[in-house]
């Protein structure tokens, strides 16, 4: 026999996982009301849902603009899915602008997956690694080791779809998409974005202030 499950827990279910209502309790339900393990639950089922709908073609969505505070960083981000009906829902707007948000808030990502990064960045990650001093003290075969764990870990940092969620640490960018695949029901895809960070690329001029104070004293003494 089914337990009776609140309204409130339905409720608050829905607003930690954004699943539908019935699933949310069904999902209670499953679990005798436990709400972590019928989150984890939800989970499961979405991300396995999602992973069927992932090779489907996205041609619609949406690009996203994020400002940060203060107007030193802007992102730009193109989000696409299947229809132009599911670009225009409010939670596909809402994770657009998250993503959007979460890759101006992480300095070290560059790419969208880790299979993204180019062979020469690769190549130097992986000198840069093989010639720090506590490597190269070491046996080769644990050599091998240490780099190859340090290189999948600053790989993972590059990554966007590998970063924790901001709003929510416990899932990654990846998984809160694939939340959103299951819940909207389309393929939805981080095609590609753009950061800006005001001043970058431009080489600040570095006044020299002995070279200054000499030039100083130099002028000073051939007015005299």
């Amino acid at each position: 026999m089914s337990i009776q499950i609140s309204a409130q827990s339905v409720k608050e279910l829905r607003n930690k996982t954004g699943a539908g209502m019935m699933d949310c309790k069904k999902a209670l339900q499953a679990s005798d009301g436990n709400i972590p393990i019928a989150i984890e639950n939800l989970r499961k089922k979405g991300l396995a849902s999602a992973d069927k709908k992932m090779s489907r073609i996205t041609t619609e969505g949406i690009i996203e603009s994020y400002i940060h505070a203060g107007a030193k960083i802007g992102v730009l981000i193109e989000l696409n899915c299947e229809t132009d009906f599911v670009a225009r829902r409010v939670e596909f707007q809402k994770l657009s602008r998250d993503i959007a948000m979460q890759i101006a808030a992480c300095p070290s990502v560059s790419y969208i997956n880790t299979n993204d990064i180019p062979k020469h960045v690769i190549d130097s990650e992986t000198k840069i690694e093989l010639g720090k001093e506590d490597v190269s003290e070491k046996p080769i075969d644990i050599q091998e080791k240490i780099v190859n764990g340090r290189i999948e870990k600053r790989f993972k940092e590059m990554a966007l779809l590998d970063q924790p969620f901001i709003r929510n640490t416990d899932i990654t960018i990846e998984e809160l998409i694939k939340t959103h695949i299951s819940l909207l029901g389309e393929n939805i895809q981080v095609r590609r974005f753009q950061k800006f960070i005001l001043g970058e690329g431009i080489e600040k001029k570095q006044d020299n202030l002995k070279n200054e104070v000499s030039s100083m004293i130099e002028q000073s003494s051939e007015s005299r």
